[in-house]
């Protein structure tokens, strides 16, 4: 399973790296904001910035949601660099951008999807990645890690090439689920990947370890 994280911030991207796990990151318009970055010219820039540092696919999102200009802005994206790709949302003329764009040969990413049926589709029109937000499907009582299980499912069954990207990752539990339930992907901040280092015993066997060490040095 992949490892991207869920931010524009250029110091947790750089941290993650250093990790050793990171295969890409994500972001939005909120997450650019969050930042700081404003304006066409810089927030390509920034994009650029990001692409350096992953050698990754990069999700950059864009914010009309009409055909024309979902297309307008995915081309004008796609030269930013190899590892652009462009975040679609599941809408009517979303889908017709994907089909449009992948084959172009350009990367897309089908964003704000929340039912089996809408994977479907955006595998259909050829999506490079899926994002169910399973954070937000538990927001309003439903389970986010039985539609990762559901999507996977049929998309084993029906062998398509569309990679599921679990989205809206809210703690390091959710991240085993998406591994342990058919997620080709999880993007998530980097404090919930982070969290996966930490259990109890391993700081209580470490300390043990190192307490040990120090009285044989006596």
């Amino acid at each position: 399973m992949k490892f991207f994280v869920d931010t524009a911030n250029l110091a947790q991207i750089k941290e993650a790296k250093d990790l050793g796990i990171l295969d890409g990151v994500t972001t939005n318009p909120s997450l650019m904001a969050k930042e700081g970055i404003k304006g066409k010219n810089n927030i390509f820039k920034h994009y650029a910035d990001i692409c350096s540092i992953v050698e990754g696919d990069v999700s950059a999102e864009v914010i009309s949601v009409d055909f024309e200009g979902m297309i307008k802005e995915a081309e004008e994206l796609a030269t930013i660099s190899p590892y652009i790709v462009v975040k679609i949302p599941m809408i009517k003329e979303g889908i017709k951008a994907i089909k449009y764009l992948s084959e172009k040969g350009i990367k897309t990413n089908c964003t704000l999807v929340f039912s089996a049926g809408q994977a479907i589709l955006a595998a259909k029109a050829g999506a490079t990645y899926l994002s169910p937000f399973i954070g937000r499907v538990n927001d309003i009582t439903w389970d986010g890690i039985e539609l990762i299980k559901e999507i996977a499912e049929v998309y084993s069954v029906q062998m398509f090439d569309t990679e599921i990207l679990a989205a809206s990752i809210r703690s390091p539990r959710q991240i085993v689920e998406c591994a342990k339930y058919g997620a080709d992907v999880v993007t998530s901040p980097l404090n919930s990947i982070l969290g996966l280092l930490r259990h109890p015993l391993t700081d209580v066997g470490l300390e043990k370890f190192l307490q040990d060490y120090r009285n044989s040095q006596k």
